[in-house]
């Protein structure tokens, strides 16, 4: 499915906000009673500052709501969620991850349908394509604030100094590190979630299969996932990229880096700070045998979402909430393109008319929206689980524990086991 369908068809009239008969109105009389309702995402310290930002202003726009804001870094965030929704204290309105929806809403009854706010919550500004990817059994669970596929970035500065061009084919970065790694310096480098899906690529464009079937279930066979731990020896042993376990920003900021496999909603995370120290970094064409082969193997899925919690007792604040993150003009300016082009056409048009589409961010953004090889990426693919054995099985063959048929036959075994 091509990802440039997901923005839809942009109108002079996707500008409003709201139907005409929810659009919210100044209150000009002090409020004396005010309905209080939580909000909760996870992010790095500007993603949090520009959301509370975002949440004053929503507060002075409807003095009769406030919101009560619960953040912190991905990892923490997980694993309090987990622990919310299972006992459902959850926020009213909250960000999830594209794999909550199989996890916490298999029937489609674990969040709220959004459908039934449409008084609140104005849907007109997202494309059928774009909600479909929040819908579990026919239940809108979840808005998509933008998409999100892992993208190669390279710093050009340092790859100029060894008189190699922008990398295309993994031939390309074989040859890189037999450049650079005289002098210590990798031409790669990802953390487990991006690596297991890098490699996930090269095997799909190597053998011609697919890692997940139309129904979303795991499809690779034990020949398969040897290729798949292979490749990712190889990198390793090569010097294309270090271990997981040794992913540096630090070593990004310096050079040590030249390049990182890293989520789109991720560029300022990783990058910003290379680029202030001096170096251009590059979203680089996704990794193929051939430069028109590009994007094969490749994945794309929302960034993150918004849902609000089955159990809110204020279902109607909760969408006025929604509604200002996902459509306002105010939200759009503090957050930018931070998470990816908005998937909203009022936002992504006010956007456009600031001059605001613009950056590392946003050239990542279209690579993926302008390759139409991206399939959709299903939750199976991003299993913990399963990335964990899989770094385990092919650090054993790193370290000569165990031999690459062991180590597929071992992780077929975890995968099937799901």
């Amino acid at each position: 499915m091509k990802l440039s369908r997901l923005l839809g068809t942009f109108t002079a009239s996707a500008l409003l906000l709201m139907p005409v008969g929810c659009r919210q109105k100044p209150v000009v009389r002090p409020q004396t009673h005010f309905t209080v309702i939580k909000l909760s995402w996870w992010g790095n310290d500007s993603r949090n500052e520009y959301t509370i930002d975002a949440v004053r202003k929503f507060e002075e726009l409807n003095p009769d709501i406030k919101v009560k804001c619960s953040y912190s870094e991905w990892s923490g965030y997980e694993a309090r969620s987990q622990v919310q929704m299972a006992s459902g204290t959850e926020a009213d309105v909250m960000q999830i991850n594209f794999s909550w929806l199989s996890q916490y809403s298999p029937d489609g009854t674990g969040y709220y349908d959004l459908s039934k706010l449409t008084d609140y919550l104005d849907l007109s500004t997202f494309s059928e394509d774009a909600l479909s990817y929040g819908m579990v059994n026919g239940i809108l669970n979840a808005v998509p604030i933008a998409m999100n596929a892992e993208t190669v970035y390279i710093n050009k500065t340092v790859y100029d100094k060894y008189g190699l061009s922008i990398p295309q084919t993994w031939d390309d970065l074989f040859a890189a590190a037999d450049a650079m790694k005289a002098d210590g310096v990798y031409p790669l480098s990802a953390l487990a979630k991006s690596a297991w899906i890098y490699a996930i690529a090269y095997t799909e464009q190597t053998n011609g299969s697919s890692f997940t079937n139309e129904n979303g279930e795991f499809d690779f066979s034990e020949e398969d996932l040897e290729t798949t731990i292979d490749f990712y020896v190889r990198l390793v042993q090569n010097k294309v990229m270090p271990q997981v376990e040794y992913f540096s920003k630090n070593d990004i900021n310096s050079g040590k880096l030249a390049g990182s496999v890293a989520w789109v909603s991720d560029a300022q995370n990783y990058f910003r700070k290379a680029e202030e120290n001096g170096f251009e970094i590059a979203a680089a064409p996704y990794t193929a045998f051939s430069p028109a082969e590009t994007g094969s193997g490749w994945y794309a899925k929302p960034a993150t979402m918004y849902a609000v919690s089955k159990d809110t007792e204020h279902p109607e604040e909760a969408a006025r909430l929604l509604n200002f993150l996902l459509n306002s003009p105010e939200m759009a300016v503090l957050q930018g393109v931070e998470k990816g082009i908005p998937l909203s056409s009022s936002a992504r048009e006010l956007l456009e008319d600031k001059d605001m589409l613009s950056g590392l961010q946003y050239d990542a953004s279209l690579v993926m929206e302008n390759n139409g090889r991206l399939r959709k990426m299903y939750p199976v693919i991003e299993n913990t689980d399963i990335i964990d054995a899989f770094i385990d099985s092919a650090n054993k063959v790193i370290f000569g524990k165990t031999d690459l048929h062991t180590a597929a036959a071992e992780l077929y075994y975890v995968i099937t086991s799901q």
